[in-house]
Protein backbone atom coordinates (compact mmCIF):
# COMPACT_ATOMS: atom_id res chain seq x y z
CA UNK A 1 0.00 0.00 0.00
CA UNK A 2 1.18 3.55 -0.77
CA UNK A 3 2.84 5.20 2.21
CA UNK A 4 2.77 9.02 1.90
CA UNK A 5 5.32 9.49 4.66
CA UNK A 6 7.74 7.11 2.95
CA UNK A 7 7.30 8.87 -0.39
CA UNK A 8 7.86 12.28 1.16
CA UNK A 9 11.07 11.00 2.72
CA UNK A 10 12.23 9.57 -0.60
CA UNK A 11 11.63 12.86 -2.38
CA UNK A 12 12.74 15.26 0.32
CA UNK A 13 14.98 17.91 -1.12
CA UNK A 14 17.85 17.47 1.32
CA UNK A 15 17.91 13.68 0.99
CA UNK A 16 17.94 13.88 -2.79
CA UNK A 17 20.68 16.50 -2.92
CA UNK A 18 22.89 14.66 -0.47
CA UNK A 19 22.41 11.37 -2.32
CA UNK A 20 23.31 12.87 -5.68
CA UNK A 21 26.14 15.25 -4.81
CA UNK A 22 28.75 12.65 -5.68
CA UNK A 23 27.48 12.54 -9.25
CA UNK A 24 28.64 16.07 -9.99
CA UNK A 25 31.94 14.46 -10.93
CA UNK A 26 30.39 13.54 -14.28
CA UNK A 27 31.46 16.98 -15.48
CA UNK A 28 35.08 15.84 -15.37
CA UNK A 29 34.31 13.38 -18.16
CA UNK A 30 33.05 16.09 -20.48
CA UNK A 31 34.86 17.39 -23.54
CA UNK A 32 35.90 20.74 -22.04
CA UNK A 33 36.15 22.79 -25.28
CA UNK A 34 32.67 21.62 -26.29
CA UNK A 35 31.37 22.30 -22.79
CA UNK A 36 32.74 25.83 -22.88
CA UNK A 37 31.13 26.50 -26.26
CA UNK A 38 27.84 25.11 -24.99
CA UNK A 39 28.09 27.30 -21.90
CA UNK A 40 28.65 30.43 -23.98
CA UNK A 41 25.58 29.68 -26.09
CA UNK A 42 23.47 28.82 -23.05
CA UNK A 43 24.26 32.21 -21.56
CA UNK A 44 23.38 34.14 -24.70
CA UNK A 45 20.32 32.32 -26.07
CA UNK A 46 16.79 31.59 -24.93
CA UNK A 47 16.06 29.00 -27.64
CA UNK A 48 15.96 25.25 -27.12
CA UNK A 49 18.59 23.14 -28.82
CA UNK A 50 17.55 19.57 -28.01
CA UNK A 51 14.01 19.41 -26.64
CA UNK A 52 10.86 19.90 -28.66
CA UNK A 53 8.29 22.21 -27.08
CA UNK A 54 6.32 19.24 -25.70
CA UNK A 55 9.46 17.52 -24.39
CA UNK A 56 10.51 20.69 -22.61
CA UNK A 57 7.11 20.89 -20.88
CA UNK A 58 7.49 17.30 -19.65
CA UNK A 59 11.06 17.85 -18.45
CA UNK A 60 10.02 21.06 -16.70
CA UNK A 61 7.31 19.19 -14.79
CA UNK A 62 9.74 16.39 -13.95
CA UNK A 63 12.51 18.58 -12.54
CA UNK A 64 9.91 20.54 -10.56
CA UNK A 65 9.05 17.33 -8.71
CA UNK A 66 12.70 16.34 -8.15
CA UNK A 67 13.65 19.71 -6.64
CA UNK A 68 10.30 21.36 -5.91
CA UNK A 69 9.65 24.99 -5.23
CA UNK A 70 8.62 25.56 -1.62
CA UNK A 71 9.95 28.13 0.84
CA UNK A 72 13.08 28.24 -1.33
CA UNK A 73 13.51 28.22 -5.11
CA UNK A 74 13.34 24.89 -6.94
CA UNK A 75 14.63 23.45 -10.20
CA UNK A 76 12.41 25.72 -12.30
CA UNK A 77 13.85 28.88 -10.81
CA UNK A 78 17.37 27.43 -11.10
CA UNK A 79 17.07 27.03 -14.88
CA UNK A 80 17.62 23.26 -14.78
CA UNK A 81 15.63 22.54 -17.96
CA UNK A 82 17.85 24.92 -19.90
CA UNK A 83 20.98 23.25 -18.56
CA UNK A 84 19.75 19.77 -19.53
CA UNK A 85 18.63 20.97 -22.97
CA UNK A 86 21.99 22.53 -23.81
CA UNK A 87 23.98 19.70 -22.23
CA UNK A 88 22.24 17.03 -24.34
CA UNK A 89 22.79 19.10 -27.47
CA UNK A 90 26.44 19.69 -26.54
CA UNK A 91 28.83 17.88 -24.24
CA UNK A 92 26.34 15.13 -23.31
CA UNK A 93 25.36 14.50 -26.94
CA UNK A 94 26.56 10.86 -26.82
CA UNK A 95 23.79 10.22 -24.26
CA UNK A 96 21.10 12.14 -26.16
CA UNK A 97 19.55 9.28 -28.17
CA UNK A 98 19.23 7.04 -25.12
CA UNK A 99 17.79 9.91 -23.11
CA UNK A 100 15.16 10.69 -25.75
CA UNK A 101 14.13 7.03 -25.99
CA UNK A 102 13.74 6.95 -22.21
CA UNK A 103 11.70 10.15 -22.25
CA UNK A 104 9.41 8.77 -24.97
CA UNK A 105 8.86 5.56 -23.01
CA UNK A 106 8.24 7.57 -19.83
CA UNK A 107 5.50 9.62 -21.50
CA UNK A 108 3.96 6.68 -23.37
CA UNK A 109 3.70 4.56 -20.24
CA UNK A 110 2.35 7.51 -18.28
CA UNK A 111 -0.46 8.03 -20.81
CA UNK A 112 -1.31 4.32 -20.69
CA UNK A 113 -1.42 4.42 -16.89
CA UNK A 114 -3.51 7.62 -16.87
CA UNK A 115 -5.93 7.09 -19.74
CA UNK A 116 -7.32 10.32 -21.10
CA UNK A 117 -4.44 12.48 -19.90
CA UNK A 118 -2.22 14.47 -22.23
CA UNK A 119 0.94 13.32 -20.49
CA UNK A 120 2.89 13.72 -17.29
CA UNK A 121 2.80 17.52 -17.19
CA UNK A 122 -1.01 17.57 -17.21
CA UNK A 123 -1.36 15.32 -14.15
CA UNK A 124 -2.03 16.73 -10.71
CA UNK A 125 0.97 17.04 -8.39
CA UNK A 126 -0.19 14.00 -6.40
CA UNK A 127 -0.59 11.93 -9.56
CA UNK A 128 2.84 12.99 -10.76
CA UNK A 129 4.47 11.91 -7.50
CA UNK A 130 2.64 8.57 -7.55
CA UNK A 131 3.82 7.95 -11.11
CA UNK A 132 7.42 8.86 -10.25
CA UNK A 133 7.20 6.44 -7.34
CA UNK A 134 6.40 3.69 -9.85
CA UNK A 135 9.28 4.54 -12.21
CA UNK A 136 11.89 5.70 -9.71
CA UNK A 137 14.23 2.76 -10.38
CA UNK A 138 14.21 3.06 -14.18
CA UNK A 139 17.41 4.21 -15.92
CA UNK A 140 15.59 7.22 -17.37
CA UNK A 141 14.37 8.56 -14.05
CA UNK A 142 17.72 7.91 -12.39
CA UNK A 143 19.39 9.92 -15.17
CA UNK A 144 16.82 12.68 -14.63
CA UNK A 145 17.72 12.84 -10.95
CA UNK A 146 21.41 13.09 -11.80
CA UNK A 147 20.95 15.75 -14.46
CA UNK A 148 18.60 17.79 -12.27
CA UNK A 149 21.05 17.91 -9.39
CA UNK A 150 23.94 18.61 -11.76
CA UNK A 151 21.94 21.46 -13.35
CA UNK A 152 21.07 22.87 -9.93
CA UNK A 153 24.67 22.88 -8.68
CA UNK A 154 26.68 23.57 -11.83
CA UNK A 155 28.50 26.84 -12.42
CA UNK A 156 25.83 29.33 -13.61
CA UNK A 157 27.58 29.93 -16.94
CA UNK A 158 26.56 26.42 -18.00
CA UNK A 159 22.87 27.40 -18.07
CA UNK A 160 21.70 26.03 -14.71
CA UNK A 161 22.05 27.23 -11.11
CA UNK A 162 20.58 30.57 -12.19
CA UNK A 163 21.87 33.41 -10.02
CA UNK A 164 23.61 30.84 -7.83
CA UNK A 165 20.27 29.67 -6.39
CA UNK A 166 21.41 26.06 -6.16
CA UNK A 167 24.55 27.05 -4.26
CA UNK A 168 22.45 29.16 -1.90
CA UNK A 169 20.25 26.14 -1.18
CA UNK A 170 23.20 24.07 0.05
CA UNK A 171 25.03 27.01 1.69
CA UNK A 172 27.96 27.11 -0.76
CA UNK A 173 29.81 30.40 -1.29
CA UNK A 174 31.89 30.81 -4.44
CA UNK A 175 34.91 32.55 -2.91
CA UNK A 176 38.33 32.94 -4.53
CA UNK A 177 40.21 32.83 -1.26
CA UNK A 178 41.60 29.78 0.47
CA UNK A 179 43.23 28.91 3.76
CA UNK A 180 46.14 26.47 4.05
CA UNK A 181 46.60 23.93 2.67
CA UNK A 182 44.07 24.74 -0.05
CA UNK A 183 45.19 27.31 -2.59
CA UNK A 184 48.48 28.28 -0.96
CA UNK A 185 50.42 26.85 -3.90
CA UNK A 186 48.84 29.69 -5.93
CA UNK A 187 49.68 32.47 -3.50
CA UNK A 188 52.18 34.09 -5.94
CA UNK A 189 49.92 33.69 -8.96
CA UNK A 190 48.65 37.04 -10.35
CA UNK A 191 45.10 37.65 -9.22
CA UNK A 192 45.19 35.24 -6.27
CA UNK A 193 43.21 36.73 -3.39
CA UNK A 194 44.97 35.44 -0.30
CA UNK A 195 43.49 35.82 3.18
CA UNK A 196 46.39 38.15 4.05
CA UNK A 197 45.65 40.53 1.18
CA UNK A 198 41.98 40.66 2.12
CA UNK A 199 42.72 41.71 5.69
Amino acid sequence: MFDADDLNARYSRRTMIEAMLGLVGIAVLCDLPTARATAAEARSSTTQRFFSANEAITIDALVAQIIPTDETPGAREMGVVRFIDYALAGFLAPLAATFRTGLTDFETNCRVQHAGSDGFATLSADQQILWLHQVEHTPFFESMQQLTVLGALTMPQYGGNRNGLGWQMIGFEDLHAFSPPFGYYDRNYPGFDSPESAS
